[in-house]
């Protein structure tokens, strides 16, 4: 074997171990595009990504730091020529579609997102596809009408889906964790706790919430701080459940849950309430979400809400493509970034007075999430799931974690007060 190969090639002749290629010169029948794609993976700062090809050969880029071990499993030929074509989008429904799979999903999107290698910018033919995408999206656009279709596609599911892996509060936002042993429901409750210290929150205080969920704020709100709560929502699904769970837990007479657009809500508050609620309002209504926040607020009454944003550095890229979240998950939806939320803020007359941020904490959340929808596979496919959500809904969830993880989005409580 010349030299070289003898550099590039992992021996196999003592062992059982399959030879390892990490370059692909002097390679002879290579799926169109491998090579390309095989070159931006060199990008890679940390970890090591081996891909096994359908004729068996594995290829192996390593980052210059150390890192995870992640491996793809090619299933059809045809995959990079897809990624070439379709970009970052093209390569996850590829996965979604079964083109590619992995032993563990959620180690190879940390290797790769933690490097940020960006697929789009790579391969010019994938912004073909851009502008398409974008109308598709537009279509989308929360209208008051629209906003109901897009709610019920991601919370209309069932609430026997999202109660097989969600915590006991049933709550679908990130937890506030003190550290990542902590159990769930816990930490779930402790961010509650710091919307209602925020707002002020208190046995004399009328809360709106915008968009209630399941629930579980309004619950806690109620209970522990003995406030009285508004809580708006137009999933059907959500509302049933959270009357029924106010009416067990004996808080009826307290909560009042509506289903109601908030653009429709009247009347004055003592403070409000919003746990991501506004990544599904996209960003032509920003300016009426928040001016509804001021118009519904008293004289010098705060409002918090929990936001996930993107850096501000990333969002004219982000706002100009549609991502998976946005064509799988939630339709409709944008997030905004610090320097527009505080924009949007202030435009509509509030004052800002302050925000934490705690992104490791949603990564510590969603992983968790990951974990429990897996051990829950069998249960939810008897439901009538079939494997493409299953595998939709779990790059969904591993992929919002890496992301959290490595600063690609974030997410904070933003406190916002009416001037008196």
């Amino acid at each position: 074997m010349p030299a070289a190969d003898q550099q590039t090639r992992t021996k196999g002749a003592c062992t059982d171990e399959p030879r390892v290629l990490k370059t692909t010169k002097g390679e002879r029948d290579l799926p169109w595009w491998f090579a390309s794609s095989f070159a931006v993976l060199q990008g890679l700062k940390a970890g090591q990504i081996d891909i096994t090809l359908p004729d068996g050969r594995i290829f192996r880029v390593e980052g210059p730091a150390p890192g995870p071990r992640a491996r793809i499993e090619v299933q059809h030929p045809g995959l990079f020529a897809r990624l070439a074509r379709e970009g970052e989008l093209g390569f996850c429904e590829a996965y979604v579609d079964g083109w590619w799979q992995t032993p563990d999903l959620q180690v190879l999107l940390d290797v790769l997102l933690t490097s940020r290698v960006r697929v789009e910018r790579s391969f010019p033919g994938a912004g073909l596809v851009r502008h398409y995408r974008a109308a598709m999206h537009w279509l989308n656009r929360n209208t008051r009408s629209q906003a109901k279709r897009n709610i019920a596609a991601h919370y209309d599911l069932g609430n026997d889906f999202y109660a097989h892996w969600l915590d006991e509060t049933m709550t679908y936002s990130s937890a506030l964790f003190e550290d990542t042993g902590e159990d769930l429901a816990a930490a779930q409750r402790r961010k509650y706790a710091s919307v209602c210290d925020r707002i002020g929150a208190n046995e004399a205080t009328h809360l709106l919430e915008i968009g209630c969920g399941w629930g579980g704020f309004a619950e806690y709100a109620a209970r522990e701080r003995g406030a009285r709560i508004t809580g708006l929502t137009i999933s059907r699904e959500q509302h049933d459940f959270a009357r029924r769970r106010m009416f067990e837990a004996g808080l009826a007479d307290r909560v009042d849950i509506v289903l109601r657009d908030y653009r429709y809500e009247r009347g004055s508050y003592d403070g409000i309430a919003s746990i991501e609620m506004i990544e599904a309002v996209g960003e032509k209504y920003w300016p009426v979400y928040f001016h509804t926040v001021h118009d519904r607020l008293k004289p010098g009454a705060r409002a918090t809400i929990q936001v996930i944003t993107v850096p501000d550095a990333l969002f004219p890229t982000y706002r100009r493509n549609v991502d998976f979240i946005q064509k799988y998950i939630f339709p409709g939806g944008m997030l905004p970034s610090p320097t527009v939320l505080s924009e949007q803020i202030e435009r509509a007359g509030l004052t800002l007075v302050g925000s934490v941020q705690f992104g490791k904490s949603y990564s510590e959340t969603l992983r968790r999430w990951h974990a429990r929808f897996n051990s829950a596979c069998d249960e939810i496919s008897a439901m009538g799931f079939d494997e493409r959500f299953r595998r939709m809904w779990t790059f969904y969830l591993a992929s919002c974690a890496s992301a959290f993880r490595n600063g690609t989005t974030d997410v904070a409580q933003v406190t916002m007060r009416r001037p008196t």
